[in-house]
């Protein structure tokens, strides 16, 4: 039988996360309402169903892009260093993001005869530019990332050792110091609350920069042209949004619960961040550089073996997005399971010194 105290402290649960517990509900129901609506609209176009099954998994790798998992990290982190739960992050920057992504094809179905002509033109060279940038800011994150990893290393064994830690070196490690986060700063120091990032999630959607983007725009523009109505390609956008949505909002969620196992205490949150950061240099490197070699093998026909691996591997980055949460999830439990072995818990919190040089 259940403990007198169990139903309390079940609803005290269910009532400090009544709000993320709604959202992913509504979430839910958007996601079967945005299927009920394709099945209804392509009911005489079954091979239209596979479109449809295409822009939703597009909006789930849309989701777990680099831009999305840094500004809900970032976020994450802020509110939460301000003693907030911010769960719902992810799922207001979903919707921003999602209301843009609406109206850009909303505008280009209306656009579609002037568009149709220059649409495969488009897809090249947007794709060659936005893998360009995306490599070109990956490893520039990368080595971002290793001065900063060096700088955390120094500090645990500094705290390790038995020395001080100051409170400003603490502000280094939750404030995020990535080259994403210093250009966005001055907008995550306007969010204070979750439902900050809906604006932010609209301002991020303005680039439509992604491959996935293209890929959603490209699929409304050749629907459109071939006379699908116009209420029934807006199907392929409400699929994609809601997909984001769902997988932004887990994001925020499962940001919360591995900042608040390494908030508990100094050494431990220098240990997340050693890990996290060692994780981060690792895959920016790793993407960032297939994403290089594949442009230069596309650009100059390159072929042969090792070539031929590196196209391989730019094909699959579609899914590399669900491997590197995968990744970081594996991190934390094998950082946490490290961290107790060691016996790191044990250590002494950091007196308040100077800030290390």
């Amino acid at each position: 039988m259940a403990s007198p105290l169990s139903r309390p402290r079940f609803r005290h649960l269910i009532a400090q996360h009544r709000a993320p517990i709604s959202q992913l509900l509504l979430l839910l129901i958007a996601n079967l309402a945005a299927w009920a609506w394709a099945l209804a609209a392509f009911a005489g176009h079954p091979g239209l169903l596979g479109t449809a099954l295409l822009a939703y998994l597009f909006g789930l790798r849309h989701a777990v892009d680099a831009d999305h998992i840094a500004a809900i990290d970032n976020v994450v982190r802020k509110l939460m260093q301000q003693g907030k739960r911010p769960l719902s992050v992810g799922f207001f920057f979903s919707i921003g993001h999602s209301a843009l992504v609406v109206l850009g094809v909303a505008i280009i179905v209306r656009a579609t005869s002037a568009l149709n002509d220059r649409i495969d033109a488009f897809k090249e060279i947007g794709g060659m530019i936005s893998t360009g940038i995306s490599a070109f800011f990956l490893l520039t994150i990368a080595v971002t990332n290793l001065v900063i990893l060096v700088g955390t290393w120094k500090r645990f064994r500094r705290v390790r050792g038995g020395g001080t830690l100051a409170e400003a070196d603490l502000d280094m490690l939750t404030a995020g110091n990535g080259l994403l986060a210093r250009l966005f700063r001055p907008m995550f120091r306007l969010v204070t609350k979750s439902w900050h990032m809906a604006p932010l999630g609209f301002l991020f959607g303005l680039g439509f920069d992604t491959a996935t983007e293209i890929g959603l725009f490209s699929v409304a523009a050749g629907h459109a042209s071939d006379g699908i109505p116009p209420s029934a390609v807006m199907v392929f956008p409400v699929l994609f949004a809601a997909g984001m949505a769902l997988i932004d909002t887990l994001d925020s969620v499962l940001m919360v619960g591995a900042y608040g196992w390494a908030f508990v205490n100094p050494v431990r949150k220098l240990w997340y961040n050693l890990t996290i950061t060692s994780v981060s240099v690792l895959i920016a490197f790793g993407i960032g550089g297939i994403e290089a070699l594949g442009l230069l093998a596309r650009q100059l026909s390159l072929s042969g073996g090792f070539w031929d691996q590196v196209t391989s591997l730019n094909e699959g980055l579609a899914h590399f997005g669900y491997l590197m949460i995968g990744v970081f999830v594996l991190a934390w439990a094998v950082s946490a399971c490290i961290y107790k072995w060691k016996g790191y818990d044990s250590l002494p919190h950091p007196a308040q010194g100077a800030p290390l040089p």
